[in-house]
């Protein structure tokens, strides 16, 4: 297996990790601008990011020449709490950074297999990726990388398409997400990760195959955030 070389950097509270992540995913856009009219941004769901998008939305960057896009999405309406965009609508969208693209990886459609050709073509406007944003669970999944999930094998494949559906056992939805390959493409990448459980997941993942850890499949060239 070829060695992943990624930066891990340690924070003395959770408070400080926000505020100087945000900091740098500001800094990380603004580097993209400098050179290229526009940049984009790809963050993760879930409860770890909303601090982050709170700092952030404030930064004075650019946001006009920025598309922002979730990394993966269940597939509920917008409307719902379960909604990852809807995260992103409430949170980052707002202040300064209302003027950024907001690409939606969901659309109303039974089924998310109804809706890929569409939701691939969307992507088109965040690839490829500027500044990536992901965090990761205890089962050392990333994205809607999930060990165990229906098409995981493909999703981790470097042929793989764009975005891919997943489901899930146990999960109360399908979901879409952007494939391994897409992921690990981006320019600079991120990985916000709190407690002592994610910090000893992430170590065991740096170990084992992909198949097991998901989040194995993007450590290339990857700076950890990580607060106890």
């Amino acid at each position: 297996m070829e060695k992943a070389v990624s930066k891990f950097i340690v924070y003395p509270d959770r408070d400080l990790l926000v505020v100087d992540l945000a900091s740098k995913l500001a800094e990380d856009l603004q580097e993209v601008l400098g050179h290229q009219e526009r940049a984009s941004l790809i963050v993760p769901g879930g409860s770890t990011p909303g601090a982050i998008f709170d700092v952030l939305c404030s930064s004075d960057i650019n946001w006009a020449r920025v598309a922002v896009m979730v990394s993966d999405e269940r597939w509920v309406s917008e409307t719902s709490e379960r909604s990852n965009t809807k995260l992103l609508r409430e949170r980052l969208m707002v202040n300064r950074a209302a003027a950024a693209r907001l690409v939606s990886l969901y659309l109303p459609y039974s089924e998310p297999e109804e809706a890929l050709d569409e939701l691939r073509q969307s992507c088109r406007y965040v690839l490829p990726i500027s500044v990536l944003l992901l965090g990761m669970g205890v089962d050392m999944h990333t994205a809607s990388l999930f060990p165990g999930a229906d098409q995981l094998e493909e999703a981790l494949d470097a042929d793989a398409p764009i975005l891919l559906p997943m489901r899930v056992k146990g999960a109360n939805e399908p979901r879409v997400t952007l494939t391994a390959s897409v992921l690990n493409g981006a320019l600079k990448k991120h990985l916000v990760i709190f407690g002592e459980e994610k910090r000893n997941a992430y170590e065991t993942a740096k170990l084992i195959p992909a198949k097991d850890a998901p989040v194995r499949a993007i450590m290339d060239d990857l700076i950890v955030h990580w607060a106890p």
